[in-house]
């Protein structure tokens, strides 16, 4: 008989009828009850065994962890708990797993145990869970665009541009890293690696997918990105995933509303497509909130999170108008705020990013209009010569999730800002043909898949939204 997902079977009316179902031992209890899982959804199956009627042998390899064939009738279940279970006829071991050795347990494991064994944390509820949750993310971002006359795009992993001008570039080599060939002034010759120039891993797909859209007009890209930055905190990665839309004929307006309508519509997806995995990564935040202070507890909890996302209309206010709240908040006043909001032109931080949200307006924030000292080149210039048509869109317990701009069409603007941050014109020839030749206004932004990821799942740490995570020291499996 064909294999049917336990997903499947738990939501068949159970009749008799004969099935086979395979996957992962769970628990087997009192030599008569299996918890079967095959990563299809979160519930397992209760396959119950008449021990009488198998060898003993074969019982005994039926342990945590182990790979079993099952097939049996498919009956309404004697117990509470289920609604079906599996009267089993046949089992084959498809896989043993030696109990004594096997590290995952039917118990509790903590989370930094787990990422030291990240090749098996996907056999946990938890990590199950959250990787469902991550393709259905990742599936809605697809439709959300396509459905609005988007082409995807994929912009290059290997690049000789550094999109944010910050210099933290993994680079690309297959010179001898012993003994490179080097020029006159004896630095390594890179005319004479693989690309016959200097090559790094991209930050940013951006400047790529800008060309494309002064062609196509609405373009997204959606790939991996790299930051050499030696940051160990529980909100970067050295390799991470990025949503960057550019859309030509758009302003910044246009591009908020782009930016707020994404990310209503994919986690309005999640939260009817995604119920049973969501409604028990919430339950173990409610117990995992208990454990702490009450002044460190959560104010809303992950359901209460996601559906004030999507049921609120973002808030949408300059940096100017930003800085005049914080400077004047309570928080500020007392020296609560680790990094003293003091004057215009501070680079803000996540707690006042989270304050914004959390506790002055309590919805969502698009902050806009930034100083351009401390955005980037590409960032199209207001008229009043200090800030830029930049918006940056804040969200409860994680700060900014999306960051983006109107880009600067205007080539004498664009080619002074470039000169100003150092940025050398030649190499970038390419990028300012498009300003060249048929400039129009347009927008794009960038939103870090991760970040999303974790925001959804309510998990602490961005190390554990991510499949094998990078970071500083650590490039495991």
């Amino acid at each position: 008989m064909q294999r049917i997902p336990v997903k499947e079977v738990l939501s068949t009316d159970p009749s008799g009828q004969q099935i086979t179902v395979m996957g992962w031992v769970r628990s087997f209890r009192s030599n008569r009850f299996i918890a079967l899982n095959d990563g299809s959804c979160l519930g397992n199956l209760q396959v119950v065994v008449d021990f009488e009627q198998f060898d003993e042998a074969l019982l005994k390899r039926v342990t945590v962890g182990a790979a079993l064939s099952v097939s049996g009738s498919l009956v309404p279940s004697q117990g509470s708990g289920q609604r079906q279970e599996l009267q089993c006829s046949s089992i084959e071991i498809l896989g043993d797993c030696d109990p004594g050795v096997y590290p995952l347990q039917p118990k509790k494991h903590s989370l930094e145990f787990l990422r030291q064994i990240a090749h098996l944390r996907f056999r946990t509820n938890t990590f199950g869970a959250i990787f469902r949750i991550r393709h259905q993310i990742a599936f809605a971002i697809h439709e959300f665009f396509h459905n609005r006359g988007f082409y995807y795009m994929h912009s290059p992993i290997i690049t000789a541009s550094d999109a944010e001008g910050a210099g933290e570039m993994f680079r690309v080599t297959t010179l001898d890293l012993h003994n490179p060939p080097r020029t006159e002034n004896g630095q390594p010759d890179f005319s004479q690696d693989f690309f016959g120039r200097s090559a790094h891993l991209t930050v940013s797909g951006q400047l790529e997918g800008e060309l494309a859209a002064l062609a196509l007009s609405k373009i997204y890209t959606f790939g991996p990105t790299f930051r050499a930055e030696n940051s160990n905190t529980p909100r970067h990665l050295a390799e991470f995933w990025m949503i960057e839309p550019e859309v030509a004929f758009a302003d910044l307006n246009s591009n908020m509303d782009l930016a707020e309508g994404l990310l209503k519509f994919v986690i309005g997806k999640i939260l009817s497509v995604c119920e049973e995995d969501l409604k028990f990564l919430h339950d173990r935040e409610v117990e995992e909130e208990k454990t702490k202070p009450q002044n460190e507890r959560s104010e809303m909890n992950l359901l209460e999170r996601l559906r004030f996302c999507v049921d609120h209309d973002f808030v949408r206010l300059s940096y100017t108008e930003a800085i005049d709240i914080l400077r004047n908040s309570n928080p500020n006043k007392k020296g609560k705020f680790q990094f003293p909001v003091e004057k215009w032109g501070t680079d803000l931080q996540s707690e006042h990013e989270r304050y914004l949200v959390e506790k002055h307006f309590k919805k969502p924030v698009i902050l806009t209009d930034y100083p351009k000292e401390i955005k980037a080149f590409y960032m199209r210039q207001n008229e009043d010569g200090k800030t830029v048509a930049a918006m940056d869109i804040l969200f409860p317990g994680i700060g900014e999730i999306v960051g983006g701009s109107q880009r600067e069409e205007r080539l004498e603007l664009l080619e002074r800002r470039m000169e100003e941050m150092h940025i050398p014109a030649e190499e970038m020839y390419w990028y300012l043909d498009t300003r060249r030749f048929g400039s129009c206004p347009h927008a794009g932004f960038g939103l870090g898949f991760e970040r999303l990821v974790l925001f959804i799942t309510g998990m602490n740490n961005i190390r554990d939204v991510i499949p094998f995570p990078r970071f500083p020291g650590n490039a495991e499996f």
